[in-house]
């Protein structure tokens, strides 16, 4: 029997008189990769901040690996597996790639303290171990502030893996990317979502990328789910060709 790593339950949000989530309901499973698409304004980000814990729901329940977390901080949410990697790269890029990877590791095991100590030493062959699962060993010793795009992504990615999540959530993860980057930074979320057996939840506007790379699709239009299922039933939907892909089938 496949587990949850993510049950969402009649979610809602509203700004003033806008739903920007109205009534959602959905799982992840374990190992599976679960793309959430729409057209701008749909309510992804404020739904992907509901779950992380950067906002509070209005109503709803979301459970992640059995436990319920309305109303916990994303430090919180953070602590019980959950990693995350958004739009916009955040590294320390004075630092360099395999510091950036240490400071995460000591953050979940609560030693920051220890970083005046003796940095350069400090969780190094986890740090490194994380790097090679992303591809980037080689770059270790290089200043994040002087990489390329694509491998700032895969640092972040690194960064989000530091706490070993059970969930991981990623907000447009090949934005800013070339085609060929896009599907090797997916192709390698895939394969590490199969040998770690995480449940991934992302957003993408590339629809190469998700149809290619996602087992299911859930679809948002106006804050509301309006289909869910594998990428051959989404792409045959007729609802969502009208409302977000166009009346063409695809």
């Amino acid at each position: 029997m496949t587990s949850n790593v993510l049950e969402v339950r009649k979610l809602a949000k509203s700004f003033g008189g806008i739903k920007a989530v109205n009534n959602i309901s959905f799982d992840l499973h374990q190992g599976q990769l679960l793309a959430m698409i729409g057209p701008n304004g749909a309510g992804k980000s404020t739904c992907f901040n509901l779950i992380n814990g950067q906002l509070s729901a209005d109503r709803g329940t979301i459970t992640i690996l059995g436990k319920k977390t309305n109303g916990k901080k994303p430090r919180d949410v953070w602590k019980l597996g959950v990693g995350r990697t958004f739009q916009i790269t955040a590294t320390f890029g004075s630092m360099t790639v395999l510091e950036n990877i240490q400071m995460a590791t000591l953050s979940y095991q609560k030693r920051t303290k220890s970083i005046f100590k003796s940095v350069p030493r400090l969780n190094q062959d986890e740090a490194m171990a994380l790097l090679r699962l992303v591809g980037i060993e080689d770059q270790y010793n290089r200043a994040c502030g002087v990489l390329a795009y694509g491998d700032l992504k895969r640092v972040e990615l690194a960064v989000a893996l530091a706490n070993n999540p059970k969930l991981l959530l990623m907000d447009e993860p090949t934005a800013g990317m070339g085609p060929a980057e896009r599907q090797e930074l997916m192709e390698m979320t895939s394969n590490i979502v199969e040998t770690r057996k995480i449940g991934v939840l992302f957003t993408e506007h590339d629809m190469d990328v998700v149809f290619s790379r996602s087992d299911r699709i859930i679809v948002l239009n106006r804050g509301e789910l309006v289909a869910e299922g594998t990428p051959d039933e989404i792409r045959k939907n007729r609802r969502v060709q009208e409302i977000y892909l166009g009346v063409e089938p695809i």
